[in-house]
């Protein structure tokens, strides 16, 4: 019995072993799986020794850098030179024409991406700095004659030589946009003492009203939709004035709720009376508690305007009368009103909502408990008004701190971030500044006018922003759609900023912003977003001449340096201001060159 027992035992130990290198193999393949998905591109050595130079723990094992094959990236041609991606007009018979949806964000599929590199305008020049900047642009970095010409009796702007010059004029400013803003300010005292920080103005024209305010330590998101002709925000961006693509559709504008203290309309034709009132609804959302809503234009004033605007007293009383009750119904009140502009503000106590929610045949409903208030990236609009959180009590205009003291006070939406605390934000803002510091010294450029439109690309808190605030920079705060939601918290501090997915195209022009900042996005994005596109689309978006500054692993630096250099950029690795091995800065500018296929 005992001899015939051995082979059992053997016959275990071999079937064991077998389950083992099924295992391991299975395992292996795992990780291969998430490492070389894309192994037609990507080819994974161990250069540690040669290109990272780690000095390697004895405790710690080497990790091979990522490697991927020398790549040259063609030219596109001339005609794709204002060529934004999601919002392409060559597309647009795709689309439906209900509510203009076709101006939405509609991306192309990944078959479709351009993988070239797109050429600035034939003569194309360093866009003149800033402050000078806002009255005046190079007639051939935006050679938009169309709205020159057709814009001409409104004093948007005048061509006079080889530039454009910016009169501040509009169509409900003809005595000048500063005249226009005093009035507003007479109305809304608030806009003058700290109170109103962040506006959002929609139908922007060529963004004269933002433009104004940052004298007035007001930073505005000027939105206009992308069109054939007029390049509104291509114009607004390259004055250095905050601008974004998007329109009020059938989606939520890419912004958290109770986000704005102040909207702005002015004469900017969207129908808001129409749908059930449903654009009126996403400004009620985007609006903080206590915030201000400003239309000027039809149907405002209409007893003494209702002549140019090519209709009847009749129907403009009518529309006004509705604009009143819509506004009412949301939970507005009137605030001011002086000849063409109105004021309404958004209510901030509970009554009126709890009024809505009881009755049941309200119109506007009260939106479902159900319904996230702050998703807001390809969202639908919905019909119904979104009432302040009540646990929220200090985010309202009036309880939240005055700018500039509200940029270091912890709002109470950091509660909402898993782990955000005020110490959280404190730490956040202490590192901020010593990087910020750190990266004045690796690239002298920052804090200087040389560098105006800035992009943190993946920002948590807004620190790096914050950081910046002396400097004659703006900033667009960029928090991604997959991440955790913290840019209520970056608005509520008084900066701007939006949601935004990098697989995607992001919604400006080309040649947009002068430097482009990121933290990790790779080592947080990289399994969803491959590497070529993402730093292609910062190439679309960056100016020439305009820097990159890339923060990341170590693992990724081999990488995007050969992909930087595939699009013509000049980079170098820096060391981080812990000097640490883990951890690299890569600075890129990128080049000026002009198509082989223009002639100068």
């Amino acid at each position: 019995m005992k001899n015939g027992k051995q082979p059992e035992k053997g016959s275990s130990r071999i079937l064991s072993l077998t389950v083992l290198f099924i295992a391991l193999c299975g395992f292996s393949f795992y990780l291969g799986g998430m490492f070389c998905s894309e192994r037609d591109k990507i080819e994974a050595k161990d250069v540690t020794s040669t290109t990272t130079k780690a000095v390697a723990s004895p405790k710690e094992p080497t990790v091979s850098a990522l490697q991927i094959k020398s790549v040259s990236f063609p030219e596109c041609g001339s005609d794709l030179q204002d060529y934004t991606p999601c919002t392409d007009p060559k597309r647009w018979k795709r689309y439906g024409v209900h509510r203009l949806s076709f101006l939405e964000r509609h991306c192309p599929p990944v078959h479709e991406k351009s993988e070239c590199l797109i050429p600035p305008p034939d003569g194309y020049k360093p866009p003149i700095r800033w402050p000078k900047s806002r009255d005046q642009c190079w007639y051939k970095n935006v050679p938009y004659d169309w709205i020159n010409k057709q814009k001409s009796n409104q004093h948007w702007l005048k061509k006079e030589g080889d530039k454009f010059h910016f009169p501040g004029g509009g169509t409900m400013f003809p005595r000048g946009v500063s005249h226009y803003v005093d009035q507003m300010q007479d109305l809304i005292p608030e806009m003058k003492d700290g109170t109103v920080r962040t506006a959002i103005d929609t139908g922007c024209g060529v963004a004269s009203w933002g433009g104004d305010l940052l004298d007035r330590g007001i930073l505005t998101i000027s939105l206009a939709p992308r069109d054939n002709h007029e390049a509104q925000v291509q114009f607004a961006l390259e004055r250095g004035i905050p601008a974004i693509l998007g329109i009020i559709s059938t989606q939520r504008l890419p912004f958290p709720s109770n986000s704005f203290d102040m909207a702005h309309c002015s004469r900017c034709l969207i129908p808001w009376t129409e749908f059930g009132g449903i654009y009126l609804l996403e400004v009620h959302r985007i609006v903080r508690p206590g915030g201000f809503w400003v239309l000027s234009g039809p149907p405002v004033n209409y007893k003494r305007r209702w002549r140019g605007w090519n209709t009847t007293m009749e129907d403009q009383k009518s529309d006004y009368d509705k604009l009143q009750s819509l506004l009412t119904s949301m939970c507005f009140k009137k605030y001011a009103q002086k000849d063409d502009i109105a004021v309404w503000q958004k209510l901030s106590d509970k009554s009126c909502y709890d009024k809505i929610a009881k009755n049941m045949e309200a119109y506007p409903p009260k939106c479902d408990d159900s319904i996230e208030p702050d998703s807001a990236w390809y969202t639908p609009l919905r019909p119904c008004v979104v009432a302040p959180t009540p646990k929220v009590k200090k985010s309202g205009l009036g309880s939240i701190p005055k700018w500039p003291e509200r940029l270091n006070v912890a709002p109470e939406r950091i509660s909402d971030v898993h782990g955000g605390s005020a110490s959280g934000l404190k730490h956040d803002d202490g590192k901020w500044k010593n990087r910020v510091k750190h990266y004045k010294k690796v690239l002298p450029a920052l804090g200087t006018d040389k560098i105006r439109n800035v992009m943190d690309m993946n920002t948590v808190y807004g620190g790096f922003a914050a950081a910046l605030v002396q400097d004659p920079v703006w900033v667009m705060n960029v928090v991604s759609s997959y991440s955790a939601n913290t840019l209520p918290v970056v608005f509520d501090r008084g900066l701007i900023g939006t949601y935004h997915d990098w697989c995607e195209a992001f919604s400006t022009y080309p040649r947009t912003y002068d430097l482009l900042h990121l933290d990790s996005l790779f080592t947080l994005e990289s399994q969803r977003c491959e590497m070529k596109y993402v730093l292609l689309e910062m190439d679309r978006i960056l100016r020439p001449g305009g820097y990159v500054i890339m923060r990341e692993s170590s693992y990724f630096m081999d990488a995007l340096t050969t992909l930087g250099k595939g699009m013509r950029w000049s980079c170098r690795r820096e060391e981080t201001d812990y000097a640490v091995e883990s951890e690299k800065i890569l600075v890129c500018q990128k080049k000026l060159w002009f198509s082989s296929n223009q002639t100068s």
